[in-house]
């Protein structure tokens, strides 16, 4: 690991070896919470038990207070030489795997394995460690430091506990988000989205019998069809995208309704009301026999923090100075509330791996201290920005 002085001045030289070490020594620990998160179950909307064992954990650490809301979000405060703005690190304890899944967890010396051991484990295992390395390294932040690990935050969890984290503090001056994956990514772009499902009914009947009146299917077919035609731009990158379709009763009867997932994307919130619109159009022409209802299921908004901005550059300064090339990212995280709220803010990642959303997923465990090291640095960094208004 590359030594403080490499960091100056995005962090200064004695907090900066104080960091380095710190890193070094908390990595273990970071990776054994990391896998005892890992065998609690969280899938989105269903995250009580992780909320739970997070909120006891945190109750052992050096935080100042611990909140728990009505959703499920645990939101730890650290006490920093200012109490405004604070800075908030978010991490996400929910998970794609539903409560029946065999939670198989495990390591050797070059990896650790099990669902959703990076996705979003290492990154609670991070976060909530925080206090204590700060500690241990002998440094107050200067701004308080806001800790969540949050719900909803996967698939149809709409970051809505995100979104409820930041509605209750809105004294939230700057965000880092953290994920255990992809290491030396920086992302400052946030991918908006819309998820509906699509409903298309018909008459139905009997296939030979009553042959001619209008099938579900295929209106829904010759729907997708029209979807798929939509002229999307390359840049900034819209996409359209039909998840999963279903319906119909059986060979011989002509389908009386079928219904379809629908994704749309954007990093451009204008282009993504453009797409949405096209698409509304179609859903709403009138068809003989056959009706189109189309649920929302989730809004994602999109945006993007300048990769001139300040929080930008002192994330991509901190991976520099390690000897990481760092890559400016679009995704959907947790991070798009903040950056859609025009807040500053970037996602981070931790180490390497493989695998995610499956349950055979791994990360690497040597690059750990490394992504520690990364996060104390950009949450001194960040925290010393805000509490001299420099974060613009």
């Amino acid at each position: 690991m590359p030594r403080s002085a490499q960091l100056t001045p995005v962090v200064h030289g004695d907090i900066g070896a104080a960091l380095d070490r710190v890193a070094t020594d908390f990595a273990p620990q970071v990776l054994t919470l990391a896998e005892e998160i890992a065998a609690v179950p969280a899938p989105t909307g269903e995250e009580e038990l992780r909320t739970a064992f997070v909120r006891d954990r945190m109750a052992a650490l050096p935080f100042d207070g611990i909140e728990v809301d009505d959703i499920g979000n645990v939101v730890g405060r650290l006490q920093g030489l200012s109490p405004t703005p604070q800075l908030l690190i978010a991490a996400h304890i929910d998970t794609v795997f539903p409560m029946n899944t065999r939670l198989a967890i495990s390591n050797d010396a070059k990896r650790s394995y099990g669902p959703g051991i990076g996705d979003n484990c290492l990154g609670i295992a991070a976060a909530m460690l925080i206090p204590s390395m700060l500690e241990a390294a002998g440094v107050r932040p200067d701004v308080d430091l806001l800790i969540t690990g949050n719900v909803g935050e996967e698939g149809l969890g709409n970051l809505r506990g995100m979104i409820a984290v930041m509605d209750s503090h809105p004294e939230t001056g700057a965000v880092i988000a953290i994920e255990g994956h992809n290491l030396g990514r920086v992302t400052h772009i946030a991918v908006g989205s819309m998820r509906y499902r699509i409903t298309v009914e018909g008459p139905g009947g009997h296939s030979w019998g009553d042959f001619g009146k209008r099938n579900a299917i295929q209106a829904a077919a010759s729907i997708i069809t029209d979807l798929s035609d939509i002229d999307l731009p390359t840049s900034p990158k819209t996409t359209l995208n039909v998840g999963t379709i279903a319906g119909g009763i059986s060979v011989n009867t002509i389908a009386p309704s079928c219904s379809f997932l629908l994704d749309l994307r954007s990093v451009d919130a204008k282009e993504l009301a453009k797409l949405n619109a096209s698409v509304e159009r179609i859903l709403n022409r009138k068809r003989k026999e056959i009706t189109v209802t189309a649920d929302l299921l989730g809004v994602r908004p999109a945006g993007q923090v300048a990769p001139t901005a300040r929080i930008t550059r002192i994330a991509s300064a901190i991976l520099e100075s390690m000897g990481i090339a760092p890559t400016g990212d679009a995704s959907s995280t947790d991070a798009n509330i903040p950056i859609s709220r025009g807040i500053p803010a970037v996602c981070i990642g931790l180490t390497h791996g493989g695998n995610v959303h499956k349950e055979d997923e791994f990360i690497e465990r040597e690059p750990v201290a490394r992504g520690v090291y990364q996060l104390l640095g950009l949450t001194v960094a960040v925290a010393e920005e805000l509490r001299f208004g420099r974060l613009t």
